[in-house]
């Protein structure tokens, strides 16, 4: 089977299980979001020399991972999704951030003022992360609005991560 299977061509897109939306559609916007800024934290994980940045960047991305599969499902399809054995965004995963969050600052790192994305290769990557993720937010708060979000802990996932992705950032300028 050939990546290019041509049904797209009429502007739609397949969600799992086989049911179809405007690529435009808020879902669509929602999970297209969320992949950028896994390709964003790939990119920031590569231009990374700290072990403790690209494990957790890893982490993270296989999160997204199950976060698009749960927003590429129709609200409609997620028992059978979770009778598939696909997961979902857990308070758990959040947690996780919430725990890296409190490690980072432990350590002092922090920031007075408005920080200039650019001090480093690695910082500049987390800082374009950070943006698309604070995208992804507002697509998700859309989707919530108009369209049915069943599962808000994504939602708060987005919004740790972001905060994270922050830290990260200022942790990478330390030594700059």
């Amino acid at each position: 089977m050939s990546i290019a299977t041509k049904t797209g061509d009429d502007g739609t897109t397949g969600l799992m299980y086989n049911r179809r939306l405007s690529k435009h559609h808020p879902r669509v916007e929602a999970y297209g979001t969320v992949d950028e800024l896994n390709s964003a934290l790939g990119l920031a994980r590569a231009h990374s020399a700290d072990p403790f940045i690209t494990d957790n960047l890893l982490t993270i991305q296989k999160d997204l991972v199950i976060f698009m599969g749960e927003l590429a499902t129709h609200p409609d399809d997620l028992e059978r999704f979770r009778k598939d054995g696909f997961k979902e965004v857990t308070p758990e995963m959040t947690t996780k951030l919430d725990e890296l969050v409190a490690k980072i600052e432990a350590e002092k790192i922090t920031y007075k003022g408005w920080a200039t994305p650019g001090d480093n290769p690695s910082s500049a990557g987390l800082d374009v992360a950070r943006t698309i993720c604070r995208r992804a937010e507002r697509r998700l708060c859309e989707l919530r609005e108009f369209h049915g979000l069943k599962n808000n802990e994504g939602l708060i996932y987005l919004n740790r991560l972001a905060d994270l992705l922050w830290l990260f950032a200022r942790w990478t300028e330390k030594d700059s």
